[in-house]
């Protein structure tokens, strides 16, 4: 056709044609001539290949920050970290976490050779400095997090002892010098611990009160403990909270409820009903009126035990009614504090029915009780007041594998084994088997409730006594995970579709976003090996040759 000759098929039947093609064969044609051009950029054409290629569901709106359907398009096509960089091998045994520092120069790696490895994130990733602790007698190092102006690293790890201990230590790191800052134990190991304020840690402990019955203590330790600790408050007793049925508190987060009405992305719940899993323990109630005839109910319950009549329970199941009925009595309500953007939410893994991690705690840390001054080990509270009540509870019915926040902290993803549906605990020691699909679950911090739609692809393979946390990570738009079947997976957040799986040689125990940039991800595996990825966008950026630099001196002729 020439220039200015009309065209020899009409644009609708053009676009009809198009239709029936590929996205990059669409493109192709693009280039012939100026009608195909103005036709293949048409936006209902590629709405229609936005939703055939990606496997959307149709009642699944565009995502709210697009500008047009082919720009969506090429966003996901484009910016989703999956090409491989590059391959660190420094380590020597399992790679388990990662974690990037706020400003995203650097990131820390821990392992099963016990040390804890430190990067500088450049172009090209560089090992900056590598802390063995063996010498502290650490088996392995598990996870480690940066404090809010990336001055300090907080590093966990797990003591050497026998196969059956659950002993471990947090140490705090200084990124100036590398120096080692302080130790703290930590019981169980698997709290990890976490950053409450910039020089402030949560650690754990573990007293055991019966042989399935105990309570985790909760402490905020301050993260510089020198000479000034003679005189000055290091620690303080946060929380108090019974465990029952063989469950401890695990995997211990803070999100910080700043930003709750700004969220980077809005997620919809699905409906106005409340989540059926989350369950609200607090309430505006007048403490001592409440506590007045719980625990005359607590006696009440207890008569028959104190009178020599046990009713007919097993051992197990005796144990955990008289620890409920003695707790009645003598847990603390919520403390209600006035709504504020200071407030901070505790995060953490615990249960009610198994050892199995089957239940998500919240409780509301006040600005009041982020510093270690003031009374020390709890002796500000009522000597009747043993436990701390938890503001929230989500059941997931399934064992909890791993837990993100996103950047925002207004949503909480949820990796989990689900157990069969029906299923019902019988004994403490013995959890229903479970799944190996995972399902990564998603939560609104803010009104308590589930996003209506879990993500799926990835799996694990480990039955419930052997099973071990697989760290996920959110970002702005994608969501990553690793899985036991050797791969890492990315989903987009908005359209909850799988967009990548990441190879390894192994179990992908970890992902990290860079926070400044989501378009580099990195991954860790049981292969020994932390990758690096970037999207084809960045990576041709990176590869496109530069201009040559014109070399010529003052009054020299070209």
């Amino acid at each position: 056709m020439d220039e200015g000759d009309p065209p020899l098929l009409p644009d609708s039947l053009v676009y009809q044609i198009f239709l029936s093609l590929g996205p990059a064969d669409v493109l192709a044609a693009g280039l012939v001539c100026r009608q195909w051009q103005a036709v293949s950029r048409d936006e209902f054409l590629w709405r229609e290949q936005f939703y055939r290629y990606y496997q959307v569901a149709r009642d699944v709106p565009r995502h709210p920050a697009a500008t047009s359907w082919y720009e969506e398009f090429r966003r996901l096509y484009d910016t989703v970290p999956c090409v491989e960089v590059q391959t660190l091998r420094e380590h020597t045994d399992q790679v388990l976490h990662l974690s990037f520092s706020h400003s995203g120069y650097q990131f820390a790696s821990c392992s099963k050779d016990c040390t804890v490895k430190i990067w500088s994130n450049e172009l090209t990733v560089s090992l900056l400095h590598s802390a063995d602790m063996r010498p502290y007698n650490w088996s392995y190092t598990q996870f480690s997090q940066f404090n809010q102006d990336d001055s300090l690293l907080l590093a966990s790890g797990v003591f050497l002892g026998p196969h059956n201990s659950s002993s471990g230590e947090i140490a705090v790191i200084s990124l100036d010098t590398f120096a080692l800052l302080s130790r703290v134990r930590n019981k169980p190991y698997d709290v990890f611990g976490c950053w409450l304020t910039e020089t402030s840690l949560i650690s754990g402990n573990l007293h055991r009160i019966g042989d399935i019955t105990s309570c985790s203590v909760l402490w905020l330790n301050n993260a510089f403990q020198d000479v000034e600790s003679e005189n000055v408050n290091v620690v303080k007793r946060l929380f108090k909270i019974q465990n029952l049925n063989a469950s401890t508190v695990r995997t211990v987060m803070v999100a910080d409820c700043s930003r709750f009405d700004s969220p980077d992305l809005l997620l919809d719940t699905g409906g106005p009903a409340p989540c059926s899993r989350v369950f609200d323990l607090g309430g505006d109630i007048d403490e001592e009126a409440s506590l007045a005839p719980t625990r005359a109910r607590a006696k009440e319950g207890l008569r028959p035990f104190l009178d020599g009549e046990p009713p007919r329970l097993a051992e197990c199941a005796l144990e955990t009614k008289v620890a409920q009925l003695l707790a009645q009595g003598h847990t603390k309500p919520p403390e209600r504090g006035a709504a504020s953007t200071r407030n901070k939410y505790l995060i953490f893994t615990t249960g009610c029915l198994t050892y199995s991690p089957h239940q998500i705690g919240i409780k509301q840390v006040l600005p009041h009780q982020m510093t270690t001054a003031g009374p020390v080990l709890g002796e500000g509270r009522g000597s009747d007041a043993f436990f701390d009540a938890l503001d929230h509870v989500i059941d997931v019915h399934g064992h909890i594998i791993g837990m993100g926040l996103s950047p925002d902290n207004r949503y909480l993803y949820v990796n989990s084994r689900a157990w069969p549906r029906g299923s019902v605990v019988a004994d403490p020691m013995q959890p229903p088997p479970i799944a190996e699909e995972i399902d990564l679950l998603v939560f609104d911090l803010k009104t308590m409730r589930e996003v209506k739609r879990a993500l799926r692809a990835h799996r694990a393979y480990t039955p419930n006594d052997e099973c071990f946390f697989i760290f996920l990570d959110v970002s702005r738009d994608f969501v990553a995970s690793g899985a036991e079947d050797r791969h890492g997976y990315i989903w987009d957040r908005h359209y909850n579709i799988c967009l990548a799986k990441l190879r390894h040689e192994d179990v992908v125990n970890s992902v990290a976003f860079s926070p400044q940039e989501q378009e580099l991800l990195l991954t860790a595996s049981d292969d020994a090996t932390i990758k690096a990825w970037r999207s084809p966008r960045t990576v041709r950026v990176l590869q496109a040759p530069r201009p040559r630099p014109i070399l010529g001196f003052p009054g020299q002729r070209r």
